[in-house]
């Protein structure tokens, strides 16, 4: 299947079966926002926790996490720069009046080139990203005849930088109020708590501590379904160390984030490193994890080593003192004492993970044979992220077995998702199960009143066994946690 048509075919499985709606659809929608409909918000939930627990309990690192709020004192986003800093250059055409963020632009054209001409192209978009050169941006785009999609002209008003945070205001009387942000990362509420965590926790660096949280960008143009939205939701990792240590923690932070996603079951040549030519104003190292969406390889997850920036920014503007006391003795046998430590940040957007592990599970099946044509459309899950573990299916709605059902959603619900349906025939059901992802389907027939064996059919291969119902948990489990 060719790329943009898979990414349209998975926007419409994602809709038809219950994954992700269009926000305020009865209304015309909402342009880069969406609603996660029942088997979307499991399958986030699960990928959420996932992480959550492999960053918390079952790394060997000390990280701990917290949930700071989405409203944050107002000086708090002067301090680390997001007020001058954070903004994207943006072009518009001057006879549609579309407005176009430049690298979209420049991207969307590379796309249409032979691979070796589009690959130059951004190169040197990213070298001229990097020097600020709009003049030399604006120059590309017009020696290269871009086009408005809408207009079809390269009538181009100049480039200039638009702020991509949110407004909004506090207090009950309009005129009194005053402006704050919505947050545009979850990052400064881990390092306006840095001492609170630290000290009440008692904890030594090297340690970290981790977030989930909903961020808020006012993008201009929003593309690619789910891949990039004005409300969205990060998984966030700040990991605070001795300075000087920045580079050995940077790199091993890259592994561990890459040894993560190896255990999502997604083969390693859908994913690559691509380090950053321009570095943002606090790093001293940066890269992204990409993963090859439908649209390309595009970024997935941020790796960063910020060093002290943002804990010496919220010193100089609170005029609180954002300093630990390390007792450790260095080579000469003196305690470190006081410093302000670096930061190795790990950044990942929850909802390009969603479209990730939609993207690698989507597969569209032909199952003819010579006697009938026969198709299926099937998400292959890995079994801990599917949203429902285990389909109960009695073959009737009759003869006690509903009730067999019954005895065995009742000891298995308690340890993961179950699904209990009666209606249409067994292949439909199976075919409907499919189409969500379920990777185990359970039959109970009139031969299990006799013996307590149930059919239990597995999702990828469709192979179909008799197993003792009292084994049907523990076949889930083993699965689930393999």
């Amino acid at each position: 299947m060719a790329n943009e048509n898979k990414l349209q075919a998975i926007i419409g499985h994602a809709k038809e079966y219950g994954f992700v709606f269009p926000s305020s659809e009865i209304y015309d929608g909402l342009g880069a926002v969406y609603d996660y409909g029942q088997w979307g918000v499991e399958l986030k939930r699960n990928i959420r926790d996932y992480w959550w627990r492999w960053m918390t309990q079952m790394n060997e690192q000390n990280i701990v996490g917290i949930d700071a709020a989405i409203f944050m004192h107002p000086t708090t986003w002067k301090a680390s720069g997001h007020v001058d800093n954070f903004s994207d250059p943006m072009i518009d055409n001057k006879d549609s009046k579309k407005r176009y963020r430049v690298d979209h632009l420049i991207e969307g054209f590379a796309e249409t080139l032979p691979e070796a001409d589009g690959k130059a192209l951004l190169e040197q978009m990213e070298q001229l990203l990097a020097a600020d050169d709009f003049a030399g941006l604006k120059t590309l785009i017009e020696n290269n005849k871009i086009k408005c999609g809408v207009s079809g002209t390269v009538n181009w008003t100049d480039i200039r930088q638009f702020n991509l945070m949110f407004s909004t205001q506090v207090g009950s009387v309009a005129e009194e109020s005053n402006e704050i942000f919505l947050r545009p990362e979850t990052a400064q509420g881990i390092f306006v708590n840095f001492l609170n965590v630290q000290k009440t926790g008692r904890m030594k660096i090297p340690f970290g501590i981790a977030q989930v949280g909903k961020a808020f960008r006012n993008e201009i143009v929003a593309r690619g379904f789910i891949f990039r939205m004005r409300e969205f939701e990060q998984m966030e990792m700040q990991f605070f160390v001795r300075p000087g240590t920045q580079k050995q923690w940077y790199e091993y932070w890259k592994e561990q984030r890459m040894e993560w996603h190896r255990t999502l079951g997604i083969p390693e040549s859908k994913y690559r490193f691509h380090d950053h030519v321009k570095l943002a104003h606090y790093a001293d190292a940066a890269c992204d994890i990409e993963y090859d969406f439908p649209m390309g390889f595009k970024e997935l997850e941020g790796i960063h080593s910020r060093t002290d920036f943002d804990l010496t920014q919220h010193q100089t503007y609170s005029k609180k003192k954002m300093q630990y006391f390390d007792a450790d003795l260095d080579e000469n046998g003196k305690a470190y004492g006081n410093y302000i430590p670096y930061v190795i940040e790990t950044s990942i957007g929850l909802d390009r993970t969603v479209l990730m592990i939609l993207s690698e599970a989507y597969v569209e099946e032909d199952l003819s044979t010579e006697e009938k044509q026969d198709s299926r459309v099937v998400l292959k899950f890995i079994p801990k992220l599917a949203p429902i573990k285990l389909a109960i299916l009695p073959l009737t709605k009759k003869d006690g077995l509903p009730e067999l059902a019954e005895e065995l959603m009742k000891e298995c619900r308690q340890h993961f998702k179950c699904f209990y349906e009666e209606k249409d025939t067994i292949g439909r059901r199976y075919r409907r199960m499919d189409a969500i992802g379920t990777p185990f389907c359970v039959t109970i027939d009139h031969q299990t009143k006799e013996d307590q064996m149930v059919t239990i059919r597995h999702r990828d291969s469709m192979e179909q066994e008799r197993v003792p119902m009292s084994e049907v948990k523990n076949i889930v489990m083993k699965a689930i946690n393999a």
